[in-house]
């Protein structure tokens, strides 16, 4: 596979990213209109930046994240689920992977742990987290194989339909 990560400018292809997620994540069109705006919001934010993964000049995955505040929607719900755990202190010199996405028919070739790698790799902060559903998953084994670590599960979202896990891990990445 001809894969190529580099730097997305991710309003500029904001629809693009989104009909990964949309074939990754099983989207409808409505949720993916709520996900535009939230994505072009978050680049907005100090320090935000997202890469994209390329395959014959077509995009087929993305990430995005940004130092974690403790201000930001994303930390006030997962945060009391932290605290509870003895593990609020992971919200503080974090960075957060906000979105990864690679479309199913170039899952289990390496391109989410180049994306993932790539984009701590860069990172200031010690340590990152993220959520992902609470599930036995591809997603949650190639995060658990890169060092992250259950720090809350169970985590309910307003409006997610399903539970999810936080999780965490010290910067750089565990290498396999």
């Amino acid at each position: 596979m001809d894969l190529v990560i580099g730097p997305l400018d991710l309003p500029a292809h904001v629809d693009e990213a989104l009909a990964v997620q949309a074939v990754a994540f099983g989207l409808g069109p409505d949720e993916v209109a709520v996900r535009r705006q939230i994505v072009l919001r978050h680049m907005t934010y100090p320090g935000a930046r997202a890469l994209g993964a390329t395959s014959g000049g077509r995009l087929v995955g993305f990430v995005y994240g940004m130092p974690n505040d403790r201000t930001h929607w994303w930390s006030t719900v997962v945060e009391p689920y932290l605290r509870a755990l003895g593990h609020a202190h992971w919200l503080d010199d974090s960075f957060v992977i906000t979105e990864l996405h690679v479309h199913p028919r170039h899952q289990n070739h390496g391109v989410g742990r180049a994306l993932i790698t790539t984009i701590t790799d860069s990172a200031v902060e010690p340590r990152s987290i993220l959520s992902a559903i609470d599930v036995d998953s591809p997603a949650r084994g190639l995060y658990h194989s890169l060092g992250y670590t259950d720090l809350a599960r169970q985590v309910v979202f307003p409006s997610a339909p399903m539970p999810y896990a936080v999780m965490g891990a010290p910067l750089p990445l565990r290498r396999r």
